[in-house]
């Protein structure tokens, strides 16, 4: 392998060194308990803005945190293809040590070869057969021929393929470094948009007076009690009665200690979480590994209907699979919301459901 395969190699394990993971993301939704009728609006008590123009704002400070949310998911699948480009450079590079050292061997094979060759004056053992006239010597000249063609071209075979396995290390290498490469830029892209949606979001609740953050705090808890109320008399949760399977409960048991801790963007544990975070280290826990972000537990994990969720089955939410809560029964989630929020509990029903996975199944 030249040069640039070599300097390739020294790149490709001095980014692996480098790969860190950077910290967390997250999702876009105030935090509830599960309730069906909305909590009754107290009189105001000073003159806040107007809930016109509240609502306004709650509906873009949603806005921002979903846009964030989706960034969130981005970012966190192009950091789990970056854990695993590396994993892959790191075996190919070790698998290209193990074959220069290989080759190496067989050139010094052929090297011995050569050099037994001139001690013994130059002659092959085709010439010394050719030049033998004693039927002895004819014989075992015969026999030492063959071993020695049969050798030689045995080694020049096992010479050929190694060199072609290091070609093909080397290429297979340069083709996961391009694409660690692309997924990073990824990852910049969507940290930069995270970043800004959620300081535009902090920067529009800054200007608020404090009032003002008490009602549009009371608006958001409204309107997820009355989302959660039309769903359940939807009726969806008629029949639903479905018990943890050993693992959902260990899943369950995992995300409720979690309680109380804070959302973060891209965060895993154990002090802090984004949604998918803490659902995917939930089932970890449990001993069965889920997809890393909301988008692929939806893709790859078994759907279930509503009516037959069970408690610690994972609930996907928006069009876009932005954001994931652990049902736990009676009508309720845990989940990590959104920047500045920790993990609760939550009426499963206050999001617009996608709909329901198994990871278990």
């Amino acid at each position: 392998m030249g040069s640039g395969k070599r300097g390739l190699l020294t790149a490709a394990l001095t980014v692996i060194c480098a790969v860190t993971v950077l910290s967390a993301p997250g999702t876009a939704f105030a935090a509830v308990e599960p309730a069906r009728t909305p909590p009754s609006t107290p009189a105001p008590t000073a003159t806040p803005a107007p809930s016109k123009d509240l609502e306004e704002v709650r509906a873009k400070l949603d806005k921002l945190y979903h846009d964030a949310a989706v960034a969130t998911d981005a970012y966190n699948a192009a950091e789990e293809k970056a854990k695993k480009q590396s994993a892959e450079i790191v075996a190919l590079a070790k698998k290209i040590v193990e074959g220069r050292q290989k080759l190496e061997k067989l050139k010094d094979q052929a090297g011995a070869a050569a050099r037994d060759q001139y001690r013994t004056g130059g002659l092959s053992d085709t010439a010394r057969f050719l030049l033998s006239d004693d039927p002895g010597q004819f014989l075992d000249g015969a026999g030492r021929m063959l071993q020695g063609q049969q050798a030689a071209k045995k080694l020049m075979t096992e010479k050929a393929r190694t060199q072609q396995e290091l070609q093909q290390y080397a290429d297979d290498a340069a083709a996961r470094w391009e694409e660690l490469e692309a997924n990073r830029k990824a990852k910049d892209a969507a940290k930069k948009k995270i970043e800004k949606q959620i300081d535009a979001a902090e920067k529009l609740q800054s200007r608020l007076e404090k009032k003002e953050k008490e009602r549009l705090a009371e608006l958001e808890r409204e309107a997820a009690a009355k989302a959660q109320t039309a769903w359940l008399d939807t009726g969806a949760l008629q029949g639903v009665h479905g018990k943890a399977s050993s693992r959902g409960e260990m899943a369950v048991k995992y995300a409720t200690r979690q309680l109380g801790k804070p959302y973060v963007w891209g965060a895993e544990g154990p002090d802090s979480f984004d949604c998918s975070g803490l659902t995917s280290q939930a089932w970890a826990a449990a001993g069965h590994p889920v997809p890393r972000t909301s988008q692929e537990q939806w893709k790859q994990l078994r759907r279930v209907d509503v009516k037959d969720m069970r408690p610690g089955d994972l609930i996907i939410y928006f069009d876009d699979a932005s954001h994931v809560g652990m049902y736990i029964g009676d009508g309720a989630i845990i989940h990590a919301p959104r920047p500045g929020r920790t993990v609760t509990i939550a009426g499963a029903g206050s999001m617009p459901i996608l709909g329901v996975v198994r990871p278990d199944a």
